[in-house]
């Protein structure tokens, strides 16, 4: 009688780092509000490709707050998913996102009911504190690194 051939089952895929390839602004769709749509990917590639596809003045704020996160975070760990990118501590979480809507720019800080003074913007989620940055709105850098600074201090957010 013949046996079976018994097969070993198939390894659970470890979430492995995944760069996408780099976008051009008219090459990537953009979602309701003008939220590009960039697949899910581990690095500072689909980080740059998601901030080159932000419509009009925005792609100039995603530029200057990745920026600024880069610099008061060295070794900021980055990724895209659900078309928003996210900064974190490799194995600790993310501390902060960011996501596009039609008049602006959302900065979501996972721990910002704990940064002092808090961010302005109040969320349904009692953690998370808001910063709106519209185009004719000036960045108050110190403050923003300031905040970014303390949550990258506090327990990451695991998604």
């Amino acid at each position: 009688m013949a046996s079976k051939t018994s097969k070993k089952p198939a390894a659970a895929k470890a979430d492995k780092p995944r760069a996408a390839a780099p976008a051009q602004a008219g090459d990537v769709p953009l979602l309701s509000g003008g939220n590009p749509q960039i697949a899910k990917g581990y690095g500072d590639a689909p980080v740059q490709a998601y901030i080159t596809a932000m419509p009009g003045w925005k792609s100039d704020v995603g530029r200057r707050l990745d920026a600024l996160i880069e610099r008061t975070v060295p070794g900021v760990y980055k990724a895209v998913k659900w078309n928003s990118p996210l900064y974190g501590i490799e194995g600790e979480g993310w501390f902060l996102g960011i996501h596009v809507f039609t008049k602006y720019v959302k900065v979501a800080f996972f721990r910002g009911s704990s940064l002092n003074p808090m961010p302005p913007g109040q969320s349904k989620h009692k953690e998370v504190r808001y910063l709106d940055i519209r185009e004719d709105d000036q960045l108050d850098e110190e403050q923003f690194t300031d905040w970014v600074g303390q949550a990258s201090q506090l327990p990451g957010e695991r998604m």
